[in-house]
């Protein structure tokens, strides 16, 4: 059954419109940024994980997604860069590190270069310079699909591995896979408000590219990759490598979900940020 709508930590008001956060652990602040229809309400998440075990983890519901403000315009990438700023001024927060998954990784490159003074350190996990080398192009997808008919449509692209043959030949797996999609299920999803604020992201991260930008980045960077990962490409990673000065490259066994698929991966995270020789 679907999770219902369940609000945790109220919402905290910036100076453009009210997110909802969370924050877990002890330590120096890092800034998480979730992917494409990130909802702190699917658990476990990033609060749960090593991260929090090590540092203080601010993580939020981003612009017309989860318990956040839904505010029916359009919406930028520099939008959504500016959020996490004014999320910092409203946490009184001056600087942080930052780690951006997919889409959040599009996210944390705009944060970094309109705002490069409260940045610490970067990690950008399976994401992308946009323009010519763009992420997978999710707003191109029927709007109407279920969280189900998602999984199986993008089930050979999230992980490279998984095409037509190995699902034949794997229908446990992919039975377990959907089991997990539909418990994950948050009912409020289906709501009109929030459909249209998921399609206000996906609009956003279509015109997403920093290519032209990335040179001037400063801050000590790590791109974290999955080698099968046909949503963020691995092509896409060496691109951000070029790009981003002096930015280190790590490659992982596993697909756009590595962090999960890789047990080394939060690690070398959680290391790179401690370090303070990176």
């Amino acid at each position: 059954m679907p999770h219902p709508y369940t609000p945790s930590m109220p919402l905290i008001q910036t100076t453009d419109l009210k997110l909802h956060y969370d924050i877990a652990g002890n330590g120096d602040p890092v800034l998480f940024i979730s992917g494409t229809g990130g909802d702190l309400r699917q658990r476990p998440n990033v609060l749960d994980g090593p991260l929090a075990k090590t540092r203080r983890v601010i993580a939020y519901d981003q612009r017309g997604l989860g318990q956040s403000e839904k505010p029916d315009r359009l919406y930028s990438m520099e939008d959504y860069g500016d959020d996490a700023a004014r999320l910092l001024d409203a946490l009184d927060l001056d600087q942080v590190d930052v780690v951006g998954v997919s889409f959040g990784g599009m996210v944390a490159q705009h944060f970094a270069l309109r705002h490069p003074q409260r940045l610490r350190k970067l990690v950008l996990c399976c994401t992308s310079p946009g323009g010519k080398m763009p992420s997978y192009p999710f707003h191109e997808l029927p709007q109407d699909l279920s969280p189900t008919e998602r999984l199986l449509r993008l089930m050979d692209v999230s992980d490279t591995r998984r095409d037509h043959a190995w699902q034949m030949a794997n229908p446990d797996k992919v039975s377990a896979m959907i089991e997990a999609t539909q418990a994950g299920a948050i009912e409020d999803h289906q709501h009109p408000e929030s459909k249209r604020g998921a399609w206000r992201q996906l609009e956003a991260r279509a015109g997403h590219d920093t290519s032209n930008q990335l040179p001037t980045l400063s801050a000590k960077t790590l791109i974290c990759a999955g080698r099968f990962d046909g949503i963020a490409p691995p092509v896409n990673q060496e691109r951000l490598a070029t790009l981003i000065p002096n930015a280190e490259l790590k490659w992982y066994e596993g697909g756009h979900l590595f962090m999960i698929q890789d047990r080394q991966a939060w690690p070398d995270i959680i290391s790179f940020l401690n370090n303070d020789s990176h």
